[in-house]
């Protein structure tokens, strides 16, 4: 069975290292993405099954890059799990207000965890949105 692809995207290189191991350990493929830009851009080259994101990074943040990502017509299908360490309604609150600002309503990620993640929950949520 070929394994399905995930993007981590995170600034961070402690939080990337452990959920790549972490999904490698489970049977995924992870593909790792330094901030939004990067993100968006593998992405559209890879397709991954869901994506794993940070909120906050340097350059294109996770905010940016999630709005991209949902307004995208190729892209916004990918369940994304936004992974942060703001506090979840902070992050709800930001979208409310870029959704009004911009007049463009986004859907929300489906699930929102905030750091340090638990390893269960985690693939639990993943594997509840990429269907396995």
């Amino acid at each position: 069975m070929k394994k399905q692809k995930i993007l981590v995207v995170d600034d961070e290189l402690d939080m990337r290292t452990f959920i790549t191991t972490l999904l490698e350990t489970s049977g995924y493929r992870p593909i790792i993405a330094v901030n939004g830009e990067e993100g968006i851009e593998k992405a559209r080259q890879t397709k991954p099954a869901a994506i794993i994101l940070d909120v906050m990074m340097p350059r294109e943040g996770g905010i940016q890059m999630y709005r991209e990502l949902k307004t995208d017509d190729e892209l916004k299908d990918i369940p994304v799990i936004m992974l942060s360490a703001i506090a979840k309604k902070t992050f709800f609150h930001s979208q409310q207000v870029l959704n009004t600002y911009r007049g463009q309503k986004v859907p929300e990620p489906v699930a929102y965890i905030e750091k340090p993640p638990e390893t269960e929950e985690l693939l639990e949520i993943l594997e509840q949105c990429i269907g396995c």
